[in-house]
């Protein structure tokens, strides 16, 4: 799996659900205005008229802080713009301000005709090697992989060249859904040389794991990023709307004598994940 801030026989693949994992997850549970725990969260996002600082940023700061505590959890839905107008005493305008400047910062997502959640984010630095599996656990996360192909096959176009291999090499093809507590995060295509992964269905929920058990790990790793558009086959596995913008993260890796071994080509969910990098002088 690339490295991110906030990736045998053919396997059919039934096109994923809210029943299925990668569907909406958890409850909606902000949206019950009418319970007395709702109505106590919005309750206290409410802001002081006569602070000096505006009713909006008062509103991302009261909600800032609620979601830092754990009142909202990620994915969860916020009670409906109505509802957070009547009970906050604030305009809408007032609260659109709010929730723009919130979008903004990656706090929270939009999702037409479903209204406002929570964005759940997974933090990958720019520069680790660690893998989707092992960054998931150390947030408290629980990983999970959808296969949608594990095979061998002769190798093709782009691999032949990326991975330095001759036109009748063997690699093993592994195409699946990477998720984090039943939400699908990413759509992922690896490919690895036949003679590395001889049984493709070995492989668990983190290929770098199989690859250093068996020792050939992957030590370094050159990462492309690009904005592309979700076709309608894609945006189906994501969960997202045919011709949205998603960023597509192509990877190669290297082992210790300095030969690819590793192509993997992931489609990400903007609503979930964030590429943090440190620079320093």
């Amino acid at each position: 799996m690339p490295a991110t801030k906030r990736h045998a026989a053919r396997t059919a693949l039934p096109t994923p659900t809210a029943a299925q994992p990668g569907g909406t997850g958890r409850p909606a549970k902000g949206a019950d205005a009418a319970s007395p725990t709702a109505a106590d969260r919005v309750s206290r996002l409410a802001p002081d008229p006569t602070a000096d600082k505006p009713l909006y940023l008062q509103l991302v700061d009261n909600l800032s802080a609620a979601i830092a505590a754990g009142q909202w959890g990620p994915g969860e839905t916020l009670p409906p713009e109505r509802v957070l107008c009547e009970q906050l005493s604030v305009s809408r305008v007032t609260l659109r301000m709010a929730v723009d400047a919130m979008v903004e910062q990656g706090l929270v997502t939009r999702r037409q005709g479903a209204g406002t959640f929570v964005r759940p984010s997974i933090e990958h630095a720019l520069s680790s090697l660690t893998s989707f599996s092992e960054v998931l656990r150390q947030q408290g996360h629980q990983p999970g992989t959808q296969w949608i192909e594990q095979l061998l096959r002769r190798a093709h176009g782009e691999e032949i060249l990326r991975l330095g291999l001759s036109p009748d090499s063997m690699v093993a093809s592994l195409t699946r859904l990477r998720s984090s507590d039943g939400k699908v995060m990413a759509y992922e295509r690896a490919v690895v040389p036949a003679r590395l992964v001889p049984d493709p269905k070995k492989i668990g929920d983190s290929l770098y794991a199989y690859l250093d058990a068996r020792g050939s790990p992957v030590v370094r790793a050159l990462q492309h990023f690009k904005a592309v558009s979700l076709n309608a086959r894609l945006a189906q596995y994501l969960q997202m709307r045919e011709g949205e913008a998603v960023l597509r993260v192509v990877r190669v890796g290297y082992a210790r004598d300095g030969n690819a071994i590793e192509l993997t080509d992931t489609f990400c969910h903007n609503d979930y994940y964030d590429f943090v990098a440190e620079l320093r002088r």
